[in-house]
């Protein structure tokens, strides 16, 4: 039996399983306000390469970045009844300005200091960024504008979970005005393809691309595109979307242009985001009962050097040995990108520091002891594989040079075998023999039953209403309409009508 390094695998519980990651690695904490973390430095730190990738993504394809207020005037929402109704219940108001003594050492709310208008905490702001297109475009000439924001959004959620659900988290937000219905959707499938391949490149996380249901859409929305990636336990993560919103906000904001034949239009508008979801999505695509595992492409460090320190005179040769390679390592490439190489100095147990490296998820950890420096050798240790058919750390004595002139193309090795796992995971676990509505829900009795993909008929309205409501009675939601899915070819299995498209179901997060 191999020792794991959690006290809780993913077969017993996964949930906990979850929490203890993220706890082990360092990754975040409670705050103190329900639905609030804090992100420690590991966590950060990956969410820090998250965003240079991906921002560097998206001014690739024009966009430029921007910051809009935190706060958004309530009568800005007010002009979009579906799109306030879709987030009442999630927003949080402020309505004073001022705090004062109640005379007894506590501080109270001044009566005297309400706000002329309530002001909404953002929870989204297409809004606010409508208000500002509405100021800025007057001329075709002015169109598409493009432009993005890193920002923080608050939605009261009822129940959180770090990173996947909570109260207030990190995203960036796009928004683009465009002249024709044609250009605006084209933006939307652009950035939603930048989504999947971002996913898949950088995070090592396959994903399925495609369209939400009707009941699925962002509020306001005409369509909304979705990446969804399978977790370990078979559940579905959303982990980014893209929105066609017509003129839905235009209308609204009133976000007119005149036209080259002197015509006054309304533009037509996108949004698409992503977040601090996308951390809580590699935990449970890669990790395992040791803790996390990394993707090289997002890690704060791809390779974390451990002296084995014994109070020793041969201290200090060790410790040049090591600076020495860390040196030598950043002068290599590895994904495009230099070598991040941490030498790790502080004042504790060699074999401590590499159980917390391992459960932090760095890469390759990389031992170095007294027996090593005379040969001109390390210790590598990669996390993608930790142990040999034998149950032993798979701990590989290199000489340096040639690990050094190698760590490119482990590190490229490593990135590929952490994205081929989790994609052999996904191709394993959709099924797509199911023809009616009883074989869908056994094919759900297992525990971690993986998606389904059935034929549909495109059901909407009331119609629609009464799967959804079928799905829930056992916890089940239509995910998105792959756009690489085969034509459908039979009947839906929830109305019985002829199918028009192949849609996934799943228990999700």
């Amino acid at each position: 039996m191999i020792k794991r390094a959690l006290n809780v695998t993913r077969e017993a519980d996964f949930s906990a399983w979850y929490q203890a990651v993220i706890a082990e690695a360092d990754l975040a904490e409670e705050s103190g306000v329900r639905g609030c973390m804090v992100i420690r430095p590991w966590g950060y730190g990956i969410w820090e390469r998250i965003q240079r990738l991906l921002d560097d993504r998206i001014k690739a394809t024009g966009h430029e970045n921007c910051y809009f207020p935190l706060f958004i005037p309530l009568s800005y929402f007010e002009k979009e009844a579906e799109h306030v109704e879709g987030f009442a219940k999630e927003m949080a108001v402020v309505t004073h300005h001022r705090l004062k003594s109640d005379g007894a050492g506590r501080l109270v709310v001044d009566p005297d200091a309400k706000l002329e208008e309530p002001l909404v905490v953002r929870p989204t702001s297409e809004t606010v960024i409508g208000a500002a297109f509405s100021r800025w475009v007057q001329s075709w000439r002015d169109l598409p504008v493009l432009i993005n924001q890193w920002a923080n959004v608050v939605r009261w959620e009822m129940r959180t979970r770090m990173f996947l659900r909570t109260s207030e988290f990190l995203w960036q937000e796009g928004h683009t005005a465009h002249a024709t219905e044609a250009e605006a959707r084209d933006e939307t499938l652009k950035m939603l393809e930048v989504y999947r391949s971002f996913a898949e490149d950088c995070l090592a996380m396959p994903v399925v691309a495609g369209e939400k249901p009707e009941n699925e859409r962002f509020p306001g929305a005409v369509a909304t595109y979705s990446i969804e990636a399978m977790m370990q336990d078979g559940k579905a993560l959303q982990a980014g979307t893209s929105h066609f919103l017509g003129t839905t906000f235009s209308s609204a904001q009133n976000i007119r242009f005149q036209n080259a034949e002197g015509q006054l239009e309304l533009a037509q508008t996108t949004s698409w985001g992503v977040s601090t979801r996308m951390i809580g999505g590699v935990i449970m695509v890669h990790g395992d009962d040791d803790g996390l595992r990394v993707p090289p492409r997002i890690a704060p460090w791809q390779v974390v050097i451990v002296p084995m320190l014994r109070d020793t005179d041969e201290d200090a040769a060790l410790i040049d040995y090591c600076k020495a390679l860390q040196t030598d390592l950043a002068k290599q490439s590895a994904l495009g990108e230099p070598v991040r190489a941490l030498l790790d100095l502080k004042p504790a147990k060699a074999a401590t520091k590499r159980w917390g490296w391992v459960k932090k998820g760095a890469p390759i950890v990389v031992e170095v002891g007294g027996r090593d420096m005379a040969g001109g050798n390390v210790s590598v240790i990669r996390r993608d594989r930790l142990y040999r058919a034998d149950g032993k750390l798979d701990s590989v004595v290199v000489a340096q040079g040639d690990f050094v002139a190698g760590i490119g193309a482990m590190l490229e090795d490593v990135q590929s075998s952490l994205h081929s796992e989790a994609r052999a995971r996904l191709d394993a676990n959709i099924t797509r023999d199911v023809t009616d509505f009883a074989a869908m829900e056994r094919a759900f009795d297992g525990r971690y039953p993986g998606w389904v993909e059935v034929q549909w008929s495109k059901p909407t309205g009331a119609e629609l209403d009464a799967v959804v409501e079928r799905l829930k009675a056992l916890k089940l939601t239509v995910r998105n309409v792959p756009g690489e899915a085969e034509a459908a070819d039979g009947a839906c299995i929830f109305t019985g009508k002829p199918a028009v498209e192949r849609i996934l179901v799943a228990r999700a997060y």
